[in-house]
Order: C-alpha cells, then structure tokens, then sequence
C-alpha cells in the first residue's frame, strides 16, 4: 500500500501528508523549500510543519536565525502510533461506562463492504458466547480466507463453539470449534445468520457484502429457539 494511503487512514491530513513525505524525500531543509517541492503555499506548509513537530514527527534546528527542519526517524510514527493507543485504552473505562449507560435496547446498526462484516466477526470473538449460524454457503472462507483463519484462531482463544445448519448436500470445512447438521429441501442463499448472546447479526453475501446487527435479547432468544428446534431435527454430519 502506497504511504500516501496509509497516512491518510492514520488520520494525517493532505498537507501534513505532503510536507512529511518532502522531509523524508530531501532531509533538512528550511520552510520556504518544503512548501515548493510540496506544492502548497507558505501558510499551510507551517501549519503542517507545526502539527507534525507536536506529534513528534518532525523537528528543527535554528542556524543563522532560520529554522532548518527534518523528519525524525520512521519508527518514531510507529511510537506515535503506539501513543494514541494507549491513549484510548486510559479512557475505555469510562467510555464502556457510557455506553451502556446511554445503550438503546433494540438498536439495529447496518455495515457494509468487507470491513464492515470484519467488524462484525470481531465482535462475535468479542463477545465470548456460542454463535449459532444458519445459512452458510462457505461465502466467509471464500471470500474472507486469511480473516477466516485469524477469526477461528480467536473463538479458540475466546472458547467459542458454532453450531451451523447447511443445506443438505453442502461441504463445510472441518473446524475443532464447529459442529455441524443438514437440513433437506433448502435453497441456496447469500444471507447467513448468526445468533450470539443478545445479538443476531445477518449477513448478506453479495458483490458488497453488506450486515445488519440488531441487539435486542427477546429477539436473539427468539431466533435460538427457532434455530435449537431446527437443530434437533436436522441430521448430523
């Protein structure tokens, strides 16, 4: 991925992009310099060059009254990183406490694209309940492979079991932490379901793969009752 992207996910604005990508290209140069070979005029360069000094990423040296600058070295983003990590983690506490406090029983939340159903499976190992599933065709595997792993590897940490009911006739993969029966006369479809704790979450397989998550625990119990009479009529692998 080009570093431009990266940046630019990380949170760094256009200019800040520019002028950092300038420093590491040209080394130690004075403002009037950066703000040529970044093409962006004077005033944004120094707003630029101003935010990347107080986020460390940058620094300078004065010489005959002028302020020379360069980019501190590469790990220091990955240390910058690192920060704003553990700056959310001082204040997860309070803001769990928050959210529940202000959490909507009922709420429906909508995803979409693959990070969208990547949000949705992490918080399945998340949440540490058994995931009941209906629907499968083997779309996460195909379409997800290398999440696909990392995500068994996690209900393994987590102590998560799935229970999937298949079309009849459909090959799943074996899983050490997946039980499996069939159920005949079944059509094929892009929609899976996935029931766990009080949350079901319906995912829907098309070229963008889009979920809706609803979290209301009469309707999760609702689906499991269904799905344990579904269950205890299919036929085993």
């Amino acid at each position: 991925m080009e570093p431009e992207k990266v940046l630019e996910k990380l949170g760094f604005s256009p200019n800040e992009i520019k002028v950092y990508l300038t420093l590491n290209d040209h080394g130690s140069t004075t403002a009037g310099r950066i703000a040529k070979l970044a093409k962006i005029d004077r005033s944004n360069c120094y707003n630029a060059l101003k935010s990347l000094t107080e986020k460390g990423l940058a620094s300078y040296v004065i010489i005959g009254r002028i302020k020379w600058f360069q980019a501190t070295g590469p790990q220091r983003l990955l240390d910058y990183i690192k920060e704003q990590e553990e700056e959310v983690t001082s204040i997860l506490p309070e803001l769990h406490a928050r959210h529940k406090a202000t959490k909507i029983e009922g709420q429906v939340r909508l995803f979409k694209g693959t990070k969208g159903v990547k949000s949705i499976f992490l918080d399945i190992a998340r949440n540490k309940k058994d995931n009941f599933v209906f629907g499968s065709e083997g779309q996460f595997s195909e379409r997800m492979p290398e999440f696909a792993s990392q995500f068994e590897r996690l209900k393994k940490e987590n102590k998560i079991n799935t229970k999937m009911l298949l079309r009849y006739g459909r090959k799943e993969l074996d899983s050490k932490t997946s039980e499996y029966r069939f159920i005949a006369n079944i059509s094929e479809s892009p929609a899976v379901t996935n029931i766990y704790g009080d949350k079901i979450a319906i995912i829907i397989w098309t070229d963008e793969p889009e979920g809706i998550v609803i979290e209301n625990a009469a309707a999760a119990q609702a689906y499991k009752s269904y799905f344990d009479f579904m269950w205890k009529n299919a036929k085993p692998k």
